[in-house]
Parts: structure tokens; C-alpha cells; sequence
């Protein structure tokens, strides 16, 4: 092992040279191609939390990174046809990690577009062939098996970049960042989430379910290693929508929500019986169902959608959308800090959340508490705020 890895350029391709050190044997090894600055970036955050997903889990975990933010991560629960088909999915044979990534890569694919994958079990086959066809810049895991490797070297004319971490590695409880020349310090954000952690039901609704919880820690752990302010929307074992680094809380609510209202309008029918033009690629059909919920579109717009189907399809009105979202429920929410008014519940309820957990401690607890109740909601106070820069 060595205790230095070279990087391709830091933060922008002008900020040469740059490297990853340690006073130990580091745990990484490049075994395809040099990442660079934000690459690492990214690995290192989107393994946290795929193992910790493991650990609070216990199920093969993924994640899928843009700037140092989870666009999607999940855990390996089974896709459904519906899923399946939304995603572009035609393997068969889905290994439970290849599952997890589906639906990490799946949550927000416009987002995902040259993401950073993490996986939290040594790679299979099944996984790496779904890599293999989506636009990725890397991935970090555990260990891969032969077959697999051999898949992602030849990625990207032999420029993917795969990295290896050992997975027994602990970093020092005392973690340090220079920013303009100063050291700063703080011990480690090492909080996992348990059951015991959704205790404080605080609205008339107090029962949660396997579910939920379930889906309440995915949330959880996710909003753990999202840039702050930040909201996530979950359901299924996924993320389902990310709304990361906004200054205000509802914005960080509305962007979430509308990721998630968007996750969930792929697999409507009429999006799934789109015939797309032959040889479209995969972002150009992400493209064209984002804008296929478009209520208006410019001449230009208009013209470039239509080019990327066999027929063109009509697109859903707003009462059509509003239906098909109605009929979304269970979602679980989680919250790096308190909601300070009654509008982020407000919002939530039109995504179909159900479940809340959020730190308290708010001036405007009562008021949250109150709106909670009239959506029937199951809101839980942790106590604790999670932000993470």
C-alpha cells in the first residue's frame, strides 16, 4: 500500500497538481484510471453513506453522487415491472446490489448524468452491466469480482475510473479541513441511525410502520451527506428526491418534492408506452420525459421534443399529473434541521409524505405539529440537527 495517490487535477482542471495523502497507508487504490479532486470528493462521502446504509440495513446499499450530493441512493430492494420499465431496465437477472443501484441511479437520472457511483458490496456482473450503458465518471467499492472489472475498465474508451476501499477502514474520530490556510477541526459526524432514533412521535399519529422506519433511516442517513439546508423525500428503500444546498427550508422542500413528484410520473402509462425515435440515447429520452411534464414549451423546445419519439405523444395535462400523484403514499421525509413553518408540511402533503422526522425545536413547533395533524401525518423529533459542508 502507499500512502499517496495522484490526483488528475483538483477541484478544476487549472488546479494542478494535486494529490490524496495520509500519514498512514491509505485505504484507496486506483485500479482504473486516476480520479480527480471531486471525484474522490464524492467516493469518500458516497461510501459513508452506502455503509452505513449497510450497517443500519443490513442490505446491499448504492448511491449515486454529483457534487459531493446524493442524486439517488437506495437499498436492494426488488424493482417492480413498472420500475423496471421507467428506468430503462431490461436485465433480468438483477443481483440485490444491482437492485440498489437501479434505484439509486433511477431517483433523479437528469441529476445522475456523469454521477459517482458507490456501491457498498463487492461488485457483481449483474451490476456492473447496468453500469456499463449509463453515463458515469467512476465508482468506489469494497472489491470487485473479475468479470466485473473487466466490464468497467472498459468503460469509457479505458478512462473509467474504479476505485477500491477497504471496507474495515476507521478513519481517526477527529477530522480536520484548511480552508484559506487555516486548520479546522471537529470530531466526526459518526451518528447512525437506529430504531430507537424515530422514538418521539409528537402528533396524534404514533404508530410507524416496518416501512416506514425503513424508509425514515434511508432518508435519514441520505440527508446525512447532503449539502446543507437539505430535505429528502424517500419510499421504497430509495431516495426519491434530494433538495440539497438551498438557503431557505421550503425551498429545500419544494425541490425535493418536485423531484420526487417527477420519480413517480415516469412510471405513469402513458410515459411508459412512449416509443422513442430509433437510436435516441438514454439522456435524450431522460430529456424528453422531463419536458414531456412540461405544461408549456417554446417553438424550439417544441420542434426538438417532438424529433425524439416515433409518434408523439400527447402530452398529460395538469389534472392528469395531479391524479396520477394523488395516488403516491407512505413517503417518509427527513430533515438536517426544524421547520420553522407550517408551509414544508404543506408542500410535503401534495407528494404523499406520511412520515416526518426533523430535529424540534423550532418556535413554530406547535404550528408544524398542528398542520402534521390535519394531513395526518406521524412526525418524530430526533432531537438531532445533521448538517453537513
Amino acid at each position: 500500500m502507499s500512502n499517496e495517490l495522484s490526483m488528475r487535477y483538483g477541484c478544476n482542471p487549472h488546479q494542478s497538481p494535486a494529490r490524496c495523502v495520509s500519514s498512514k497507508d491509505l485505504p484507496i487504490e486506483a485500479l482504473n484510471d486516476a480520479p480527480s479532486y471531486i471525484n474522490l470528493m464524492d467516493a469518500l462521502n458516497s461510501w459513508q453513506l452506502v455503509r452505513e446504509l449497510k450497517q443500519a440495513m443490513n442490505l446491499p446499499a448504492a448511491a449515486s453522487f454529483k457534487h459531493v450530493s446524493p442524486a439517488g441512493a437506495a437499498v436492494g430492494v426488488p424493482l417492480s415491472d413498472e420500475l423496471r420499465q421507467s428506468l430503462f431496465v431490461r436485465q433480468d437477472d438483477l443481483s440485490p446490489l444491482a437492485c440498489a443501484y437501479a434505484r439509486a441511479r433511477g431517483a433523479d437520472r437528469m441529476a445522475s448524468f456523469g454521477d459517482w457511483i458507490a456501491l457498498s458490496d463487492p461488485v457483481d456482473v449483474s451490476t456492473a452491466e447496468l453500469i456499463r450503458v449509463e453515463m458515469s465518471d467512476g465508482v468506489i467499492a469494497p472489491e470487485y469480482e473479475e468479470g466485473a472489472l473487466e466490464i468497467l475498465k472498459q468503460k469509457k474508451g479505458g478512462k473509467y475510473r474504479v476505485v477500491k476501499i477497504d471496507p474495515d477502514y476507521e478513519p481517526d474520530p477527529i477530522e480536520r479541513r484548511q480552508i484559506f490556510g487555516l486548520d479546522l477541526e471537529q470530531h466526526r459526524n459518526d451518528f447512525v441511525p437506529d430504531d430507537s432514533f424515530f422514538d418521539n412521535v409528537v402528533t396524534q399519529r404514533k404508530q410507524l410502520t416496518a416501512e416506514a422506519i425503513r424508509d425514515l433511516t434511508v432518508a435519514t442517513i441520505g440527508v446525512k451527506y447532503t449539502q446543507s439546508n437539505s430535505v429528502v423525500l424517500a419510499v421504497d428503500g430509495q431516495l426519491v428526491g434530494v433538495g440539497a444546498g438551498q438557503q431557505s427550508r421550503i425551498h429545500c422542500v419544494r425541490l425535493a418534492a418536485d423531484k420526487a413528484d417527477r420519480w413517480y410520473l415516469r412510471q405513469h402509462p402513458a410515459v411508459r408506452e412512449i416509443r422513442f425515435a430509433k437510436g435516441l440515447k438514454r439522456p435524450d429520452r431522460d430529456n424528453a420525459i422531463d419536458l414531456f411534464f412540461e405544461d408549456e414549451l417554446t417553438p424550439a423546445e417544441q420542434e426538438a421534443w417532438r424529433a425524439c419519439f416515433r409518434t408523439v405523444p400527447e402530452r398529460l395535462s395538469a389534472a392528469d399529473r395531479r391524479a396520477w400523484l394523488d395516488g403516491i403514499k407512505g413517503v417518509a421525509l427527513s430533515s438536517d434541521a426544524f421547520f420553522p413553518f407550517r408551509d414544508n408540511i404543506d408542500r410535503a402533503s401534495r407528494s404523499g409524505v406520511e412520515f416526518v422526522v426533523e430535529p424540534g425545536g423550532s418556535l413554530g413547533d406547535e404550528t408544524v405539529i398542528a398542520a402534521a395533524d390535519e394531513y395526518g401525518m406521524a412526525v418524530v423529533f430526533s432531537g438531532l440537527r445533521l448538517f453537513h459542508h
